[in-house]
């Protein structure tokens, strides 16, 4: 829950910031907007914003590109080859504790849950964490899974040093491992999961360990961008916030709708597939149970906290970082906005 500073801060911020801005004629505002992945599933979502007109509603006029994995689009906003990014919260959380003058920030958490897992086959007789030891692991090294590994082992009681890392392609991450070049993957259940069963791997043989289900319940995909230009423009990055919330519902009404315009952007799009990979990050990671009951933002800080202290710990890293460097609620659109009505 929100504390008593939120609430101060959030009254402190200027009315421009908060609310919509009317519908008329004026100047779109650029926004140079990166996904954390190619055009999949989940990433459909945030396209329908941009398909749909939801971005220009509020004054926006958004160019959104395909990312290559959530630890680089902190580096991508923080070079300013980017206003904003979705991309999962905890390799911006590392890059603020590493370098205390990277001034990124989420104002806004889009999965309730994380997605983080390694995944494996049956073949590989790898059952639990302890199993992966001297073991070797495919990831590109952008990907948040990878990066949040050692966070994972300390949860999980194992050694994160006698991995054996092979880094890979994001293209070939999920063939490493059917081809049995590799003994496992580390990545996002709506990327690995659904890309083994694509590559023909029967959903049977394959075995996920969530990052989760031992110890490391971080919060997830959140909206990222920097101080300077979220100072610079309140209403933008409310807009933008509104946008992605009444996409998102859009995508739980009618998943169908929503691939396609996947497919519109990417014609050889697996239209089954995707769509199964839609609804498991709907279903399992955004719209959580906790998230039907409140709506969007509603977020419970000392959770978020014991997620930040866990990456500290995890790369040994002495300084302390309070939530409130990490995320700031004051952007965020009234109540009304931001559930289901």
């Amino acid at each position: 829950m929100y504390r008593r500073t939120a609430f101060r801060a959030l009254a402190a911020l200027p009315a421009a910031g908060l609310a919509a801005p009317a519908v008329q004629a004026q100047t779109l505002l650029p926004v140079r907007f990166s996904l954390d992945w190619a055009f999949q599933g989940p990433q459909a979502a945030f396209l329908v914003a941009l398909e749909r007109g939801y971005f220009r509603r509020e004054g926006l006029n958004v160019t959104m590109d395909r990312g290559f994995g959530s630890g680089d689009v902190p580096v991508k906003i923080a070079g300013g080859s980017y206003d904003v990014g979705v991309a999962d919260l905890n390799p911006t959380i590392r890059m603020k504790l590493e370098r205390p003058e990277v001034d990124l920030f989420s104002p806004f958490l889009v999965y309730d849950a994380t997605a983080l897992a390694v995944m494996t086959l049956r073949r590989e007789g790898i059952a639990r964490p302890a199993n992966l030891m001297d073991k070797s692991v495919a990831a590109p090294e952008s990907d948040a899974g990878r990066q949040l590994f050692p966070a994972f082992a300390k949860s999980a009681g194992i050694d994160a040093s006698r991995i054996r890392w092979q880094t890979v392609t994001p293209q070939l991450r999920e063939t490493m491992l059917a081809q049995g070049r590799v003994n496992a993957i580390t990545g996002f259940i709506t990327s690995g999961i659904l890309s083994l069963r694509g590559l023909g791997v029967p959903a049977n043989d394959i075995v996920t360990m969530k990052y989760s289900d031992f110890g490391a319940d971080f919060y997830a995909t959140s909206l990222i961008t920097t101080r300077r230009w979220a100072e610079a423009n309140p209403a933008a990055v409310t807009g933008l916030i509104r946008a992605l919330v009444r996409a998102q519902y859009d995508s739980l009404a009618d998943p169908a709708g929503v691939i396609a315009v996947l497919r519109a952007r990417e014609p050889l799009t697996d239209v089954a597939l995707e769509r199964e990979r839609l609804e498991l990050a709907l279903n399992e990671l955004t719209f959580t149970p906790h998230v039907r009951a409140n709506g969007f933002g509603r977020i419970d800080t000392a959770r978020l906290q014991r997620g930040i202290d866990m990456v500290r710990e995890a790369f040994s890293i002495a300084r302390p970082l309070p939530w409130t460097e990490v995320y700031d609620p004051r952007y965020l659109p009234p109540a009304t906005d931001m559930r289901l009505s």
